[in-house]
């Protein structure tokens, strides 16, 4: 490890007490490397041996010669020292080596990522951020289209060497615990930069990581508790990591890789003979000329390895559990805290889940209530599993590309998940982050102070809003006066312009913003849920200044509740200009089938533009 302890790596094992080591690189820095030595004897007690710390500096010009070995022919490659270690099979070796060079393709990827950053590329369009970290802005005014295809070109010849390397761990043998948290290790390191695994590596990876997770398994009953929780933090890394790669292109939050991008275009050896063939079948890929095609059946690989590995990570995350949960008793827990991935498992009793709150990292939470009925007749103690990763799956609905993912699960003594139900009354509350980079709308301000309203004999300044969505929303309204002392009517119609005067009420709601009821940063704040928009294509809704006799009426007493319309004939009057800001939201539950769907989960007043509250039955 380098400056943080928590970070510590498995980088060798050995029964001898002579042994070879290639160290990674120390910190940035100050090139320091601390390295512990653990003893374990035949009853598995451990003695932990601190040595003094080591200056590694990174050899740039062996990793420079394999990336450029990687491009010439197969001979060079062949002879290429890292490749011959690498192709040694042993597990120490493999190990080391992978684990130092994705260390530094792990920063030399930052270091580019910052770069194109500061060039001007969005950061969300590049990066997933990492949990707990902070958001990354660049410089908003000028893009570089140079600085992309820079980006683009080190993306990729980094990306082609990872695929490269990731071939290495697939006949690794599978022996001991050791043997796990070393290749677990090696496997989180290689993955970690999720913008760089192509659908090859990926495939690899993922289903290395579920081999080791099903000897993991195998063997929980028969290691200590320390061992098992080594082995599951990388895995659940390594898990978490490919789940977020497979989904960064197909959410545009990654670049397509080009060496994805040609594998899936070149034709297929059973091309004239296969008629079953999906490369052939152009209707799949949604037709049109040969670039759209061709774009479009590389998604639709993507989003064909996008469901497998989903399935497997649920899978890996399964086996792991049951791993974890041989070793906890009632009332004692395991977490996994990581930049990639958060999950916590506790045993309790099932009286304990009684207006329980579940906190994860960026303010992400379940309160379950006090009245629910749980599925179960065993009433001694259930697992409850909490976990949260950077970002959610693609499905079958684009909207999710700026959200964590965040999961509840009750689980049985047999490692079964057991289903539990709340009331409308009583629900359970959930609140979901997004991601820090997430560009945040600017306030725009509506001129109103200019607009003659007398022309058109307008009591309403009017804004319109397209709500078409596949599934629900909920639409969120922020409003800041520029003079703070001013009070507001505000009213709204589905599919059609509000109207509201002595002799007409067409409006489906309306609310009157009040100075008292005005937040600390001065913004009125209102919005409408996602029960009210399915089956709409438009909103529109309407602002007034109220005067200072209505003023009077409805906004005097701040103690008071009047449910009475402010009415009027008269044309709108402001005195001050406004700011506005609108934004959508939802909540959305992934189904067995990897969709997207709503039913049950309402969008709460909780909801802000960095979370998004959600109220599920």
């Amino acid at each position: 490890w380098t400056t943080d302890v928590s970070q510590k790596l498995m980088i060798a094992y050995s029964s001898v007490s002579y042994f070879q080591v290639r160290l990674p690189s120390g910190d940035n820095q100050t090139s320091l490397l601390n390295i512990v030595i653990s003893i374990r004897d035949l009853l598995d007690c451990v003695v932990e041996v601190n040595m003094s710390s080591v200056h590694v500096i990174v050899d740039y010009i062996t990793t420079n010669d394999l990336l450029t070995s990687l491009q010439s022919s197969s001979s060079v490659l062949t002879n290429n020292l890292i490749v011959q270690l690498l192709s040694s099979g042993n597990q120490n070796v493999v190990g080391q080596i992978i684990t130092a060079i994705s260390q530094q393709f792990n920063q030399m990827n930052s270091e580019n990522i910052y770069q194109a950053i500061s060039s001007g590329i969005p950061a969300a369009t590049i990066l997933v951020s990492s949990l707990g970290s902070s958001s990354l802005q660049g410089n908003s005014t000028s893009f570089n289209e140079s600085a992309l295809t820079e980006y683009n070109k080190i993306l990729n010849a980094q990306a082609n060497l990872r695929d490269y390397l990731m071939t290495f761990t697939t006949n690794l043998l599978i022996t001991t615990s050791n043997s796990i948290k070393l290749q677990s290790s090696a496997l989180a390191q290689i993955t970690q930069s999720t913008n760089q695994l192509t659908r090859a590596a990926l495939s690899i990876a993922s289903n290395r990581c579920y081999q080791l997770s099903l000897a993991l398994s195998s063997m929980a009953t028969q290691i200590p508790y320390e061992d098992a929780q080594v082995a599951a933090n990388q895995l659940i890394q390594c898990a978490s990591n490919v789940l977020t790669a497979v989904n960064g292109p197909l959410q545009e939050r990654t670049s397509t890789l080009d060496l994805d991008y040609s594998r899936a275009n070149v034709i297929s050896s059973d091309y004239d003979t296969d008629l079953e063939s999906a490369w052939s079948n152009t209707n799949l890929f949604g037709g049109g000329d040969e670039a759209s095609v061709e774009k479009n059946r590389n998604i639709y690989y993507q989003k064909q390895l996008a469901n497998e590995i989903s399935t497997q990570v649920t899978s890996i995350i399964s086996l792991i559990t049951s791993s974890l949960n041989i070793h906890l008793n009632i009332g004692q827990n395991s977490i996994i805290n990581t930049s990639q991935t958060y999950m916590s498992l506790e045993t309790i009793s099932t009286q304990s889940l009684s207006n329980r709150i579940v906190k994860q990292i960026e303010n992400a939470q379940f309160h379950i209530p006090s009245d629910f009925n749980l599925n179960t007749n065993d009433n001694s103690s259930i697992s409850l599993r909490s976990k949260m990763d950077v970002l959610a799956s693609f499905g079958s609905f684009s909207n999710t590309n700026l959200s964590r993912s965040i999961s509840l699960s009750i689980i049985d003594q047999n490692g079964n998940e057991i289903s539990f139900k709340a009331s409308e009354n009583n629900s359970i509350k959930l609140i979901i982050p997004r991601d820090a980079n997430i560009l945040i709308p600017s306030m725009y301000l509506q001129n109103v102070t200019s607009i003659n309203s007398t022309i058109n004999n307008l009591l309403f300044n009017y804004h319109y809003i397209n709500i078409t969505s596949s599934l629900p929303i909920s639409v969120h309204f922020e409003i800041h006066s520029l003079n703070r002392s001013l009070a507001y009517l505000f009213i709204y119609k589905f599919d059609q312009t509000p109207q509201l005067n002595s002799s007409i009420n067409i409006i489906d709601g309306w609310t009157i913003f009040c100075p008292f009821n005005l937040t600390n940063d001065d913004i009125y704040r209102y919005f409408i849920d996602n029960q009210q928009t399915p089956g709409h294509q438009s909103l529109i809704f309407g602002i007034r200044e109220l005067n200072s006799t209505e003023m009077n009426t409805y906004c005097l007493n701040n103690s008071s509740i009047n449910t009475s319309l402010p009415i009027t004939d008269e044309p709108f009057n402001f005195t001050s200009n406004y700011e506005l800001r609108i934004y959508t939201s939802g909540c959305y539950y992934l189904d067995e089938n990897n969709n997207w769907k709503s039913d049950g989960l309402i969008v709460g007043s909780l909801t802000n533009l960095y979370e998004t509250e959600c109220l599920s039955t």
